[in-house]
């Protein structure tokens, strides 16, 4: 059973942050790095998912307008799922699954961000990073997702200390997609 909470102070994730330090996902091994960063945003969100009532993952989202302008939000930024609670054999084992939408992030994480910050100028971004997971996502996860539609490749911008690619979610095309597969509970 998935569950998505969005970030209090009264959250308890020292599991949470202990795991991901472990597995080397430091922007997720402590509230410093995952929750207090984008406290100078105008506007963010923290949620944390949980599997059977364990924390499990992180996603982020933030206003973007230094970057795309007024109105626009950077989502799937923290994004984390922990290894081993991954269903269908992971987020980047298949590009089938990344494909259809068959992954914790795009079942849950991303509707969570779109949810809060709105259907238009919805954004994220990768790069081509040495940390954690991040080059798999840059390489294998958003060019599936161009590939069918779901994002378009907009610039490259030096941001956060990296230069990344910015991705314009097409939301009606990603929930168009998300009603043709199986959603999980």
């Amino acid at each position: 059973m998935y569950e998505i909470k969005q970030w209090t102070e009264n959250l308890d994730l020292t599991d949470f942050y202990a795991e991901a330090e472990r597995r080397g996902f430091l922007n997720n091994s402590s509230q410093a790095a995952m929750i207090d960063c984008f406290r100078n945003e105008k506007e963010w969100a923290v949620w944390i998912l949980y599997q059977n009532k364990k924390a499990i993952g992180s996603v982020a989202s933030h206003s973007f307008e230094d970057v795309m302008g007024p109105g626009s939000y950077r989502v799937l930024a923290r994004c984390c799922i922990l290894n081993g609670a991954r269903e269908n054999g992971g987020l980047m084992t298949a590009r089938t699954a990344i494909a259809k939408h068959q992954n914790l992030t795009n079942q849950f994480l991303l509707p969570t961000c779109i949810e809060w910050a709105g259907t238009e100028n919805i954004y994220c971004t990768s790069h081509n990073s040495n940390v954690a997971s991040q080059r798999l996502v840059h390489k294998h996860y958003f060019p599936t997702l161009e590939k069918i539609g779901t994002v378009s490749r907009i610039k490259e911008v030096e941001y956060r200390g990296h230069q990344q690619t910015v991705w314009k979610v097409n939301v009606d095309v990603l929930y168009n997609q998300l009603a043709k597969f199986p959603r999980w509970k």
